[in-house]
Parts: C-alpha cells; structure tokens; sequence
C-alpha cells in the first residue's frame, strides 16, 4: 500500500519547481516512522540546491526544516509512537559509529554516506513519481511534501504545545545559530561576539549569545531593515558594512582589542575573512554559513599561531538533536528565545517559487509552508 501526495520536486538546477503527485509506502520500514508533516521553512540550503550552486541529483523533493506528526512507526521503533508531535533532523544517527557514541552524533557515519547523498539509511529512495521512478529527498527528508518516512532518529519528539510553524525552524535555522553560538564559540558572559549576516542563521547566532549573556552583541548587515530585526533578537549594536568599514568600526567598539567571538552566518569567502580578520588575540571565528560549491578563502597562518586564533566550522550548530530540539522548544516555550517573530510569512506549497523569489530578495525571515 503507498500514500499519495503533494510534493514541490526539483527537476533541474535554476528550474521552477513543480507540484507533482509522488508517493511512499504507507508502512514504514523497520527503525523508519512515517511523519504527516504540519509546517516546513524555506531555507537558504535548500536555495542553493535549487539555483545550482550546489550539485543534486534529480528528481529531487526539497525542503530540510520540518515539523508534524508521527503516524505510523516501523518494527523496532523504540522512541517514538503514533500522535507524536516531532522536529524533523537532517542529520539523522546510527547511534553506533564513533562520532555517535562520542557525543558527535551532527558527525555520524551513516549521516555522511545516505542523508548527505538524499537517500535513506539502506541507501534507497523512498518516494516514487507519478510514472514510477525514483525520487530523491533533499538531506533524506524532503519536507516540500505533505508525508515523510525518515530513520527513527531523525524525528525527534517535542512538547505538543509547540506550533508547528515554529518549531519546524528547530530543525534548521534555530538549532543552527544559537547552536553556532553556544555549542561551538562556547560563548562565555565576558565576550563581544559578532554576527556577520542577519538571516535566519544570523538572527538565532544572535539569540544564543543573548542567551548565555555575552557582555556585547554587535551585528553586521548591508541591510538597514535586517539590523533593526538583530536588534529586537538582541543585538547591542549595529553596523552596515556597505556604508561603515568593519574592522574601523569593531576596532572603535572594542578599544582596538577586537571581539572574542565572530560567527559568519551569510557563506562568503569576503565575510568569512572578514570575520577572521577581527578577531581579539585568542579569538574565534566561526564559520555556520554554508557556501557554493568550490569556494576557498585565504587566511595569514603566521597570525593564526603567533594571535592563537581558531577558525573553526559549525554543522548544525555542533547539536545533539535529541536533547537540544525539546531544549529549544522550552525556550521558546517558556520565553528565553523569540520564535514568533522568525516567521514572517505563512504560504501554501503551490506558492513555493514565490516564497524563494521573496528568499532570494531578502524579504522577510522565514516563509513558511502549512500543510
């Protein structure tokens, strides 16, 4: 028996994409659960797939930042059961590997040969197109459909109270900045940190510094309307670095020491740099963007060592899923972080090219799609 649905699929890089009809089993397999999706975000990594910066394979259903609910569980499913409200993870866990059972699981084995290639954990698609071939899953989950069957530990439950607009950004852009910030900078209470990009990313980066109270945020955009969001994210100053030079202004803000941290949320080889180039002696630049296919950067490795200086790279925010997911939802829950405001726009799935158009044109946070 298979379920069929609505599905926005990917047929060619820089390609509109189609609403087509797809289907998927309707009994999961064993350790897989089938997820009714409620919400799903567009994102900037599903962006670069679509325009071609980056190589996918097609037919391919897009979409990575999802929420719903579990209908169904396969044969030795464990964790979750039916009417269980879940944030999708596009980096699923063996539970097994080493990167897993040394508290790495965002590394996992299987997740870099089956999630990263779209496929399930066996290696093999699990949605079919009208006229009976395969179709790929962006990340293995492909939440631009109304139905998903994932690995167990790629559904992670969640506080039933949770909207699913908002907690569908748990599983990307939320997790992934204030994850940047707290898990991998380990920001401490005396640092001035700065956020280069004021997107979805950006804005959660900012978050998670405001969270564990660091002395100073400054947040750095070419966009006016941009940093005036950083600012009710908790931004404590502001900086346009079309207009303003950013290593004169940090310098300014600083006393000439630089920032302990700087987390580059855009995916630029210029911001990137950039951020490495203001550092404070011992700082750390992090990189959380995600950047074209081919991209390299130039850095001075004499100051890397005689500054100690770290450039280090942040995948998923350096998360657990399965602890931070349900830790976030609290946050939100319970006030500390502002989900709310990331949305700004709720669409339907046969708007979905609109939504990226507004994405491309950096219009709003995050569109939404409800199902």
């Amino acid at each position: 028996m298979t379920i069929e649905f609505d599905a926005a699929v990917l047929r060619a890089p820089g390609a509109p994409l189609t609403v087509e009809r797809v289907s998927l089993p309707s009994t999961p397999p064993p350790g897989e659960v089938l997820v009714r999706l409620g919400a799903s975000g567009l994102c900037h990594s599903d962006l670069h797939a679509l325009v071609g910066e980056w190589e996918v394979p097609s037919p391919m259903i897009l979409g990575h930042e999802g929420a719903g609910t579990v209908e169904r569980v396969g044969e030795g499913v464990t964790t979750l059961k039916e009417g269980d409200h879940v944030v999708l993870s596009w980096t699923p866990s063996c539970r097994r590997c080493r990167h897993c059972v040394g508290g790495r699981p965002v590394l996992c084995d299987m997740v870099s040969r089956h999630s990263a290639n779209h496929l399930s954990f066996d290696g093999r698609s699990r949605v079919t197109s009208a006229d009976g071939g395969d179709v790929y899953s962006f990340a293995g989950l492909g939440t631009f459909g109304q139905y998903a069957l994932v690995p167990e530990s790629a559904a992670i439950a969640v506080r039933r109270d949770a909207p699913f607009p908002q907690a569908a950004l748990v599983g990307c852009a939320v997790t992934t900045g204030v994850g940047a910030a707290v898990n991998t900078a380990k920001v401490r209470p005396s640092d001035t940190v700065l956020v280069l990009g004021c997107g979805g990313v950006g804005l959660n980066a900012i978050q998670g510094a405001r969270l564990v109270g660091a002395r100073r945020i400054i947040a750095a955009d070419v966009s006016d309307d941009k940093l005036e969001q950083a600012r009710h994210f908790g931004a404590t100053h502001v900086i346009n670095n079309r207009g303003e030079d950013l290593a004169e202004r940090i310098s300014q803000l600083t006393d000439g020491r630089g920032v302990e941290v700087a987390i580059e949320a855009i995916g630029l080889p210029r911001t990137i740099e950039a951020a490495y180039a203001v550092l404070a002696r011992g700082g750390t630049a992090v990189v959380a963007g995600q950047v074209a296919d081919g991209v390299r950067i130039s850095i001075d490795p004499f100051v890397m060592s005689d500054q100690e200086l770290s450039l280090i790279g942040s995948n998923y925010g350096s998360s657990t899923p399965d602890s931070d997911f349900p830790l976030l939802i609290d946050h939100y829950l319970d006030g500390r972080i502002d989900l709310d405001s990331l949305v700004t726009r709720v669409i339907d799935l046969k708007d979905i090219n609109e939504g990226f158009d507004q994405l491309k044109a950096g219009i709003g946070i995050r569109s939404v799609i409800t199902y």
